[in-house]
């Protein structure tokens, strides 16, 4: 019998087969993957051009629509975003393959709030004095047209209504510090008390300066500076409480039967008056010849150290030609509104307006003007038989 071959298998034979096989299988596994990513990379090359075309068309386009933009800038590159997860209201997380490694990006959005705060309501406002209509259409909630030779009233609206009368206040500080002859160049430093805690105000009068008291008065009265009008308050000859009885006396001397004042500037919403008591004290003050005369004083200048500051009246009125003003006070604050008295000639008459709680800054203003026009237009026809009289008002400014 023929001998009996055993035959040794080498895995030589089988060494380029077992060597191809894997190589194409990654081959197969690449070209799947470009298929796969081709049109995903073609998409994110088109999509920056896509945003600037509508960035182009659109420039009112969104914050978030400009995020887009740079996003699909960004994937030009090697790093691939594979998605963004929200962590938040402003965290926006970025994962990405880098290097066969996966990274993440924590991006915190800066944003900028603006608090919706609501106009605060004056108390005429919350009063509901603002529905009232009048003929001339008035901004201000309360007005008061006198004439202060005849003592008729012309117009009225809300006058008996007793509201906040903000630095309208400072009329009655400058008339009792006038009629108390204190001396005029005796000087007035401001302290920490002069300072507004109420309102949070500020001044150029900074704590330590110093000034005569007829310069504060002038200041006080032209352009209601709070801290010159305290500090004339606390100098006053027993102190600042024993000038607040005297406030109150007087009001009640000239028949103000309305009007209450807590301190002598303005700035508390508890100094309140009506404006019929208000005409009365417009009447008194217009009696004081320095009263007149530095209520109406259209700018001044003060030195302060090395410093000269420049103050101008608070009232533009005082400076048109189309008015002949012989005192005026303004007043604002939240509580109080925009509020303005004035003793002016019109028509060849000396009127006496009272304007509280007026809407708008320039409301007072317009006011002022529209009673204005008015008397002119209609003064052959106002006379004391068309006019309300009032006569309290009227025994009071007479005497």
């Amino acid at each position: 019998m023929p001998e009996a071959r055993s035959y040794r298998v080498s895995s030589q034979r089988f060494l380029p087969a077992l060597t191809v096989l894997p190589a194409l299988r990654l081959i197969a596994v690449a070209l799947c993957a470009t298929a796969f990513l081709l049109p995903a990379a073609e998409a994110a090359k088109k999509a920056p051009a896509t945003k600037k075309a509508q960035l182009g068309s659109d420039s009112k386009q969104s914050v978030s629509s400009k995020r887009s933009v740079a996003s699909s800038k960004r994937s030009d590159k090697s790093e691939q975003t594979d998605r963004v997860v929200s962590g938040g209201r402003n965290v926006v997380a970025s994962i990405r393959k880098r290097g066969g490694k996966t990274v993440v990006a924590v991006q915190r959005r800066s944003v900028v709030r603006v608090p919706e705060v609501a106009a605060r309501q004056s108390f005429g406002q919350l009063a509901g004095l603002h529905s009232t209509e009048d003929a001339l259409d008035l901004r201000s909630s309360v007005a008061l047209v006198i004439d202060q030779d005849t003592r008729e009233v012309l117009f009225s609206k809300n006058d008996n209504v007793v509201l906040p009368i903000a630095s309208l206040t400072k009329l009655m500080t400058g008339l009792l510090v006038s009629e108390a002859h204190l001396p005029s160049d005796e000087l007035i430093t401001i302290t920490q008390d002069d300072v507004d805690t109420e309102k949070g105000s500020r001044s150029r009068l900074t704590v330590g300066t110093t000034l005569p008291r007829g310069e504060l008065l002038h200041l006080a009265l032209m352009s209601s500076e709070n801290r010159a009008a305290h500090a004339l308050g606390r100098t006053y000859p027993g102190g600042l409480a024993t000038f607040v009885s005297v406030m109150n006396a007087k009001a009640k001397m000239l028949g103000m039967k309305d009007t209450r004042y807590v301190e002598p500037t303005g700035l508390s919403s508890r100094n309140q008056s009506s404006a019929q008591d208000l005409a009365l004290l417009v009447n008194a003050a217009y009696a004081d010849a320095t009263v007149r005369q530095l209520s109406t004083s259209p700018e001044y200048q003060v030195e302060v150290g090395n410093r000269v500051l420049q103050y101008n009246t608070t009232n533009r009125l005082v400076k048109s030609p189309d008015w002949d003003i012989g005192l005026q006070k303004t007043g604002y604050i939240s509580e109080a509104g925009q509020c303005l008295v004035m003793q002016a000639r019109i028509a060849g008459r000396k009127l006496i307006m009272v304007f509280l709680d007026s809407a708008g800054k320039l409301g007072r203003i317009a006011d002022a003007e529209r009673v204005r026009r008015w008397v002119e237009a209609n003064h052959h026809m106002i006379n004391p038989a068309a006019a309300t009289p009032q006569p309290s008002l009227a025994a009071h400014i007479a005497g």
